[in-house]
């Protein structure tokens, strides 16, 4: 099961509050705006700045 669009379209960076996207593995969210993403867990955002990694390590298994 993916996320649901119209979950995607109200969920806001918690850092800037500013625009996320889906990545296109679905499992991460983006901020492109911080330059960080919060990991989806079992279909769950985990929209906590404390989870938050730098956008880079996306290749690196962080999930």
């Amino acid at each position: 099961m993916a996320l649901d669009k119209e979950l995607l379209e109200i969920l806001a960076c918690p850092k800037c509050k500013g625009d996320v996207e889906l990545d296109s593995s679905g499992k991460w969210i983006l901020c492109k705006k911080c330059g960080i993403k919060y990991p989806v867990r079992d279909d769950i955002p985990v929209m906590l700045i404390e989870e938050a990694v730098p956008i880079e390590e996306r290749k690196e298994g962080n999930a």
